[in-house]
């Protein structure tokens, strides 16, 4: 996976772009081994010190998950992009994917929502560098912890949160798994000024286009800028776990001790039209 500059700061960048690469391997449940570098670079307009930079914060983010950078590939290119290519294992015991859910499980995040929307005010100058940290240190947060704590208590069906955003990324889950999902917005954790941001129209094409493009969503008292919060094209993202019911008190408990940035039950799979969403305003039955 890779992408254009989406921070000023080269090593933030190259930070994210490695977590957000490392992030595939760890929906799955598996171990990252080793990666390779992916770059495009305008030689003739910035300097090989500023591509330094950025692999050195891809570096140390490998390093932190105990990932190997073996080399790479690079192009000339008229707009700087990088990510990583990255090759993991996975024991077929604690494999994880987007099927299998099964009706009754809980839906658990574990990161908030709101990257696509922050960094996009940021690029417009309509908020400050200080407004962005909360979605730099999560889109630089490994998806490891959480990944360690789902498939140690027998989680079986994820998915990370990334650019399809948090219902696309679910629709997936619901398609694949012959079922429905019931979300409440309101135990949905949020980034800090995205839902202002959204209600005055902030949101990044990529946003907008995962709306569009979905089928089968229902809102219950959902307003715009909160159905932009839904759809919002995630960097880095966290993950998505389908919970069996009984273990999904310790599936939190268990996130919250791992210090995951959220440990949020927002709704839950349920017999229904297979691959439908509905979103509402506060849990079934209120």
């Amino acid at each position: 996976d890779f992408f254009t500059p989406i921070v000023d700061d080269p090593a933030t960048w190259g930070a994210i772009a490695c977590a957000n690469a490392l992030s595939d391997v760890y929906a799955m449940g598996g171990t990252p081994l080793f990666a390779l570098n992916l770059v495009g670079w305008p030689r003739d307009k910035l300097p090989f010190e500023v591509l330094g930079e950025v692999l050195e914060g891809s570096a140390a983010v490998a390093a932190e998950a105990g990932c190997l950078l073996v080399g790479g590939h690079s192009v000339d290119d008229p707009e700087p992009k990088y990510g990583l290519v990255v090759i993991g294992e996975v024991h077929p015991d604690r494999m994880m994917t987007t099927g299998g859910g099964q009706s009754g499980q809980a839906l658990i995040l574990t990161k908030p929502l709101g990257t696509g929307i922050l960094t996009t005010a940021r690029k417009r100058d309509l908020i400050a560098d200080h407004d962005l940290r909360e979605a730099i240190v999560s889109m630089r947060t490994l998806n490891r912890a959480a990944a360690d704590v789902a498939t140690g208590n027998g989680v079986r069906t994820a998915t990370d949160v990334t650019g399809f955003g948090l219902l696309g990324h679910l629709s997936n889950i619901v398609n694949l798994s012959g079922l429905r999902a019931e979300i409440d917005f309101e135990a949905m954790p949020i980034m800090d000024g995205a839902l202002s941001l959204a209600a005055d129209g902030v949101a990044p094409g990529g946003t907008r286009r995962n709306l569009a493009d979905l089928d089968g969503i229902s809102w219950d008292g959902i307003t715009e800028a909160e159905r932009l919060i839904c759809g919002d094209a995630q960097t880095s993202g966290g993950l998505l776990l389908a919970v069996p019911p009984d273990v999904a008190g310790q599936v939190i408990a268990d996130l919250q001790t791992a210090g995951t940035l959220a440990a949020a039950h927002i709704g839950t799979l349920v017999d229904g039209p297979p691959g439908t969403i509905h979103v509402r305003r506060g849990p079934a039955g209120r």
